[in-house]
């Protein structure tokens, strides 16, 4: 799989809360609806620069917090299939690969606001190109991760397979 979009940097310690706010998860759960509100608390800007395909970028322990699915929902309904940190929360990383969400584990120092990103999975390895440049590797995933993140997400997964291989 190819993934290419502009970066959207974010911090170190974005929660669960920040990446969308407990408040608005009383009008509706449409992950498409609520992706108006990513990120508000901390940007409220945020969501209006963000493109379908654009790579979230963020520090250590990304989506921390609470285990809302619906955080990584609403990451999704934005169009952002792509989410790089340097560590991620694992309730966090679970709901999101489970939604389709590419996970890259990535010392992220260097990439800045709006430097194109470019991500490759082949495998189990995921090379990351920053203007066209390789800088590096991702954390790899397992074979059964990529599947599910390839298909969309794990229902899409099931759907596809008819259930889920113990391998």
């Amino acid at each position: 799989m190819r993934y290419a979009g502009q970066a959207r940097r974010l911090g170190d310690n974005i929660n669960t809360d920040y990446i969308i706010s407990s408040r608005r998860k009383r009008d509706t759960l449409d992950e498409k609806e609520l992706a108006r509100y990513l990120m508000e608390d901390i940007d409220p800007d945020f969501a209006g620069r963000v493109s379908p395909g654009d790579i979230i970028v963020a520090g250590s322990n990304f989506g921390c917090g609470s285990a809302m699915e619906i955080a990584a929902m609403v990451i999704r309904g934005a169009g952002v299939l792509v989410v790089m940190a340097k560590s991620f929360s694992r309730t966090f990383y679970r709901n999101a690969i489970n939604n389709g969400i590419l996970l890259v584990i990535f010392d992220t120092d260097e990439i800045r606001e709006n430097d194109l990103i470019e991500i490759e999975t082949a495998q189990n390895e995921i090379k990351v190109m920053r203007d066209g440049v390789a800088i590096g590797t991702g954390l790899p995933l397992s074979a059964a991760m990529m599947k599910i993140i390839d298909c969309g997400g794990l229902v899409e997964y099931i759907k596809h397979y008819g259930g889920f291989d113990a391998e």
